[in-house]
């Protein structure tokens, strides 16, 4: 299955030391055209969206929190809250998403990438854990991995905190291993 005019996804997760780096993603891409991004940076529920909104001061594209029934559309960037998943509805792609949930982390990164993995014939996918305490979006990205996407972590001198990617590093096969310039770099390009 196709959707119209989307035909790549990046999915960031990122626990401790990742708003800034993210920040330096999201403000180095032009428009996105046929792309979108979904975010999932740990984070309290009280203050993503005046993250979000500062982001979007700075950024070429919209930015949102994926709300339970949004569609998932091209050129925009959402962050995600609680467990967060994306799922078929007529023949589109809708998030579904409980705010409410509570683990040990919101959101919750495996969730995300999880129910994207099942999606590696219909879109471009590319993976991607940053910085971060723990191994939440590792086993998502493992999933992407098996199926043929792309995935990318950061080397431990580029991690503010080497928790996530050195777990990634460790247990997600093929992955590409960069520091965050060069990530940047990867996901521009990647996007167009």
């Amino acid at each position: 299955m196709k959707h119209l005019g989307l035909k790549k996804i990046v999915l960031i997760g990122a626990s401790t030391g990742g708003p800034g780096q993210i920040q330096k993603i999201i403000t180095s891409l032009p428009c996105l055209v046929n792309t979108s991004i979904i975010v999932a940076q740990h984070m309290a529920t009280e203050f993503l969206p005046s993250f979000v909104k500062r982001l979007q001061e700075s950024s070429s594209n919209p930015i949102s929190i994926a709300e339970n029934n949004d569609m998932l559309l091209s050129g925009h960037i959402y962050f995600c809250n609680g467990k967060t998943q994306v799922d078929v509805k007529n023949s589109s792609f809708y998030f579904i998403s409980d705010a409410s949930y509570t683990n040990g982390y919101n959101p919750n990164i495996n969730s995300i990438f999880t129910s994207l993995s099942k999606y590696t014939g219909s879109f471009d996918l590319l993976g991607v854990i940053l910085t971060g305490i723990g191994d939440d979006g590792v086993d998502g990205c493992k999933q992407l991995a098996i199926n043929g996407a792309k995935t990318l972590t950061e080397t431990s001198q580029s991690a503010i905190v080497d928790g996530m990617p050195f777990r990634a590093r460790e247990c997600v096969p093929n992955i590409t291993v960069q520091k965050i310039d060069d990530i940047i770099r990867t996901i521009k390009e990647f996007c167009y």
